[in-house]
């Protein structure tokens, strides 16, 4: 990437820092895809319409969901250069456009997560912080449908008496409410009191909070604990079984995206699809027309 280009990628993630409240993890991955475009294309911020239209073939053996995303990142790219006065022109309808579609989420079915939280159960009776930890890890996952990272950067003071949800900051640093559950708040709060009083995480690791990569380690050890395979399991997947078990129990869309956090209704309703017989059945067991002959 030359020297012009790195100046002008870093005054638009400022401003998608800034205006857009974007984390530091969507930042880094929109430094990743410019940096690939800047690769194909040579001059990124000055490149024509010409050598745009030849991504597509340049990106012939990557997924469509990466060619769709680093698209994306250009077309937001690009659009920030209009605004800013420094292009005349929106070279970005040249962009490749690839056909996908979006897979299905991986769940695990309701009697594997409840083997999961029995094996869990059993030994956080012993005690153990260790134990304790997992269990409340376990609790906040599928029973709050928290992501990862909203997960382990929890403060220790996210838990008060008598509260019964947590008030976090998901992506794009905006803030929501997700209710707890009253076997989450004993779980968690039996954990936060193995911890120092003068702690400011409620799940510590290192220097800092619990890191991604280890509540993944953890919760494929608790996974091939209980007998399931490791490689069906991830905080992911316990998000997408909270999402799709509720919806099997009757939970309104609308309700399931603010509980998930989804700023367009359009990603919560790839739970849809998952539970689609579900639907089906409940259709016909609840409609008004269902006993009519």
């Amino acid at each position: 990437m030359t020297e012009a280009d790195r100046a002008l990628v870093d005054r638009f993630l400022d401003m998608m820092a800034a205006e857009a409240g974007a984390a530091r993890n969507t930042l880094l991955a929109y430094r990743r895809d410019l940096e690939a475009g800047a690769t194909a294309l040579g001059e990124v911020s000055s490149a024509q319409v010409v050598a745009i239209k030849r991504l597509g073939e340049a990106w012939r053996e990557l997924a469509p969901s990466t060619v769709a995303r680093r698209a994306a990142a250009l077309r937001r790219f690009y659009g920030f250069l209009l605004d800013e006065g420094l292009r005349v022109d929106d070279p970005s309808y040249a962009l490749p456009r690839p056909v996908h579609q979006r897979p299905l989420p991986r769940i695990l079915d309701a009697p594997e997560v409840e083997v999961m939280f029995h094996d869990a159960e059993d030994r956080a009776a012993s005690g153990t912080p260790t134990a304790l930890r997992d269990l409340a890890l376990l609790e906040l996952l599928y029973g709050s449908g928290l992501r990862a990272t909203e997960l382990v950067s929890l403060p220790r003071t996210a838990l008060r008496p008598g509260q019964p949800f947590l008030i976090l900051k998901g992506k794009g640093a905006k803030e929501r409410l997700v209710p707890i559950s009253d076997r989450a708040h004993v779980a968690a709060a039996k954990w936060r009191d193995t911890l120092p009083s003068n702690g400011q995480w409620l799940f510590p690791g290192g220097k800092a909070h619990l890191s991604r990569v280890r509540l993944f380690q953890i919760v494929r050890a608790m996974a091939a604990a209980a007998g399931i395979a490791p490689a069906r399991v991830s905080p992911h997947v316990l998000r997408h079984a909270f999402a799709t078990h509720l919806l099997a129990g009757g939970a309104d869309l609308r309700v399931l995206q603010e509980l998930l956090g989804h700023a367009d209704i359009a990603t919560t309703q790839i739970y849809t699809h998952v539970d689609s017989a579900g639907l089906v059945e409940m259709v016909n067991a609840r409609h008004p027309l269902a006993d009519r002959r």
